[in-house]
């Protein structure tokens, strides 16, 4: 089987790691936007045009499903997405965690980018599932953008700000960028505090690789032999995985994956 995933940055390389975890036998086609990034700051429309962009160049490698494993792109372009490549291409979104986070009891942060806090969509999750729970939604501006460049500076900076940001009685964070899943823990160390009990985070990745394999009928087999393909494509360009995301676990177990040649 061949699973594609996109994003505008290396914040593909969570869900991707999972795939691989559950698939280790699955061709895996990443496609993501050094070009037009970080899609954050960005228009409504204009993250739907460089959206589309991505997934053409992934959709032209023939995958079996494509995971749109970025939420800001799952917020504001899926329609779109579901609209141009659907039923020959199943489309996954990212759905910011909410409804597991919420079923804990809160207080419950949402870590998010600009474009995707306060969104209707991020809004009208939190009224279904979040109704009665304390939530607040933080904004991080700069943060994807310094984990996709591997910027430890800034990515200490932009968790920093977004923690002064959080209320103290906090106690689930959703990690609301799939970018952010590359710097969990370094975010729970930022708003843990002392003497409460251990900081809850709430990603996407997992769910959605289990997902996208629901949707074409596979089970998942991590004990399947690894003999599969990387395809890197760079705003279209297929390239090598960049040594930016060789900075994370994640990036570093694609690479191993790969057969030797």
């Amino acid at each position: 089987m061949k699973i594609a995933l996109m994003d505008s940055g290396i914040g593909l390389l969570p869900a991707a790691a999972a795939v691989r975890r559950l698939r280790p036998d699955a061709d895996l086609v990443l496609s993501w936007d050094p070009d037009g990034m970080p899609w954050g700051p960005r228009t409504p429309e204009d993250i739907t045009e460089r959206a589309l962009a991505v997934a053409g160049a992934a959709a032209a490698h023939g995958p079996d499903v494509l995971i749109v494993a970025c939420n800001t792109a799952s917020v504001h372009s899926l329609p779109e997405l579901r609209a141009r490549f659907e039923p020959d291409l199943p489309i996954i979104g990212t759905v910011p965690a909410i409804k597991p986070a919420a079923a804990g009891g809160g207080p419950v942060a949402i870590w998010a980018t600009p474009a995707t806090t306060g969104s209707t969509y991020q809004r009208g999750l939190i009224e279904q599932f979040a109704d009665g729970v304390a939530v607040t939604e933080v904004p991080c501006p700069g943060l994807a953008d310094a984990v996709h460049h591997a910027d430890e500076a800034a990515v200490d900076a932009a968790i920093a700000a977004a923690a002064a940001r959080t209320p103290d009685e906090v106690t689930t964070v959703v990690l609301g960028c799939t970018n952010y899943e590359l710097v969990a823990e370094r975010i729970r160390a930022a708003v843990q505090k002392p003497g409460l009990p251990p900081l809850i985070l709430h990603g996407s990745a997992g769910a959605v690789a289990a997902q996208a394999l629901r949707r074409i009928g596979a089970e998942p087999a991590p004990e399947a032999v690894a003999d599969t393909t990387l395809t890197v494509l760079l705003s279209g360009r297929e390239a090598e995985l960049p040594e930016t995301a060789l900075a994370y676990a994640e990036g570093r177990l694609l690479q191993a994956a790969l057969p030797a040649r």
